[in-house]
């Protein structure tokens, strides 16, 4: 097996990092599930803000996975265009779909960034326990700008094509 590159390392380590953080929170939402289940049934008692932040941990979760999903190239594809198109046309149509798909995400960063400013300038937070919700909405921009930064890099430097490949 050849050595891994230093791009192979980063990219190693980074994805390690996220998947323990992604961990984290799976476990955190599975304690939190779990005591509001046995504090509400069993002692009659629910969880103050359990539903908050099941809330905003999925969000976390969600949107943080986003760019990771589009790095791998394991978003959902439908490939009966590419086995109609000739084999040399097929990588063209892929950088342009990449690069359609970064200019939404842009655009879709944009305005969620807009809506961030509007709900963190009204002072919105969680009902309960009031939580400001504007942090977790600016992360949600961020986190869309990213993913359409990986679309971008996927333009010029399209990868393996992991997600491409049939399920058995």
């Amino acid at each position: 097996m050849p050595p891994a590159s230093s791009e192979q390392k980063w990219e190693a380590r980074v994805d390690a990092a996220l998947g323990v953080a992604s961990s984290a929170i799976l476990f955190a939402l599975m304690l939190i599930t779990f005591a509001d289940v046995v504090s509400r049934y069993l002692l009659n008692w629910p969880l103050r803000g359990a539903f908050e932040i099941t809330e905003l941990l999925l969000l976390v979760l969600i949107f943080a996975g986003l760019p990771l999903v589009s790095h791998a190239d394991e978003h959902v594809t439908m490939d009966f265009i590419d086995r109609m198109l000739p084999a040399p046309v097929v990588p063209g149509l892929i950088r342009a779909v990449h690069a359609l798909s970064a200019a939404v995400m842009f655009f879709l960063a944009w305005l969620v960034w807009l809506k961030a400013g509007r709900i963190a300038g009204y002072g919105d937070t969680t009902d309960v326990l009031r939580i400001p919700v504007g942090p977790f909405v600016y992360f949600m921009s961020a986190a869309i700008a990213l993913t359409g930064l990986v679309h971008v890099l996927r333009v010029f430097i399209p990868g393996t094509r992991r997600g491409a490949q049939p399920s058995t």
